[in-house]
This record gives structure tokens, C-alpha cells and sequence, in this order.
């Protein structure tokens, strides 16, 4: 599969009065447009809030593998958005005119709900991944929760499951917004559980024969 991208997607992020956007909002559409990410993520452009700025932008992404039954429909591993909110009057609570924000939701190993440093573990994924990616910003902030379920009677699905939510924001500096958005979805891979980029994990039909490094 090749890498997914926004390129040619959705509209270019008018007003609800139909108004061109600013010069600054424009290149952060432009930044956002070029972004291509690894072949296990999918990318679609998503409604955005029209109440939190003049200017918004929101991006979806899902991480999907296929039914191990059989069935045409995949299974769901992971979602998450990002949106962008731009008010070129700036903003007293953002300390500045661009604010990030993101959701996640991934289902993930059971073991870890139960462990006391995963929260601080998931979040220094966002931390790190800003600042591999070159991302300038600050005021950043959000929630890490992790949820335990049980499934009882007639319900279908796996009887034990756990599943972490991310909210987070920041406010960016600049309007490179690709780089946010790329460290955004490293986040997504880390809480799916994807290996590195350009790494294979092997699976038993992989195994037979001679292994190669």
C-alpha cells in the first residue's frame, strides 16, 4: 500500500459566510495538504467545529486491520482527530493565533491498565513526538485516562477490554503545521501498536523457511 495524504481533499476552509481565509490560515491548509503518512494509517478531512474560532480545520485518521474471520468489513484498532483552530485576532488563553487539538481512542494490552506509569508513559509519546518532529509550541496540555471492560451475557466482542483516550492541545508556533500533525499521528501508532516505520513484525506465515534480517 502506498502512503495516505490529504492532497486534493476537502475544502479549503471558508467561513460560515463563505469569506476566503487569511494568508496564515492558507499556509497552514498548504502545510496540512502535503502530509503523507505510513500506509497502515487512513486519512480523511472531517467537519469542524465552527464555534471555537473564526477558522477551523479537522483531519481523521484511523489505524484498521482485516477480520482474522474472514469477513469483508476490518476491524477498528484505533481513531483519532486533529483539528486546528485559527483566530488571527489571537487568542488570550492559547498565548497565541494557532491551537492544536487532538483525540485519540485505541484499544491496547490489558496488562497496562493496571500499570501506574502508563499515563505518564503515553503522554511523553506526544512530548517526544513534537519535538522529533520539529513542532514549535507551547501551553500545551490535556488528559490521558485509561478504561477497563467486561462483557457479560450475550454481548459480542472480546469478554476483557481495555481501551486508552487521549485529549490533548497546544498552541503552535508558526504555520508548519504538517510537522504537529505528523507527531500527532505517531501517537496514533504508538497507541495501535504499529511497529517503527518501514519495520515488519513476523507473523507465523512469515516464519517458515529460513529468517532473514
Amino acid at each position: 500500500m502506498e502512503p495516505t495524504s490529504l492532497a486534493g481533499a476537502g475544502d479549503r476552509g471558508r467561513d460560515t459566510a463563505g469569506n476566503e481565509p487569511p494568508a496564515a490560515f492558507r499556509a497552514v491548509l498548504e502545510a496540512l495538504a502535503v502530509v503523507r503518512v505510513r500506509p497502515e494509517i487512513e486519512l480523511q478531512h472531517i467537519p469542524a467545529p465552527q464555534r471555537l474560532a473564526p477558522w477551523a480545520h479537522a483531519v481523521g485518521a484511523r489505524v484498521a486491520e482485516p477480520d482474522p474471520s474472514g469477513d469483508d468489513d476490518d476491524l477498528e484498532i484505533a481513531t483519532a482527530r486533529f483539528i486546528v483552530l485559527f483566530d488571527p485576532e489571537g487568542h488570550e488563553a492559547w498565548n497565541g493565533t494557532t491551537r492544536c487539538v487532538g483525540y485519540l481512542s485505541a484499544g491496547t494490552d490489558e496488562e497496562l491498565v493496571d500499570d501506574a506509569m502508563f499515563s505518564e508513559v503515553a503522554w511523553s509519546w506526544l512530548t517526544d513526538a513534537l519535538a522529533d518532529a520539529g513542532a514549535a509550541h507551547h501551553n500545551v496540555g490535556g488528559t490521558v485516562t485509561r478504561t477497563a471492560s467486561t462483557r457479560f451475557g450475550d454481548l459480542a466482542g472480546p469478554e476483557h477490554t481495555v481501551d486508552v483516550e487521549m485529549r490533548a492541545s497546544w498552541t503552535a508556533e508558526g504555520t508548519d503545521l504538517d510537522r504537529h500533525l505528523l507527531a500527532w499521528l505517531e501517537v496514533l501508532g504508538n497507541a495501535a501498536g504499529l511497529p517503527p516505520p518501514g519495520v515488519h513484525l513476523l507473523g507465523p506465515s512469515d516464519r517458515s523457511g529460513s529468517e532473514t534480517l
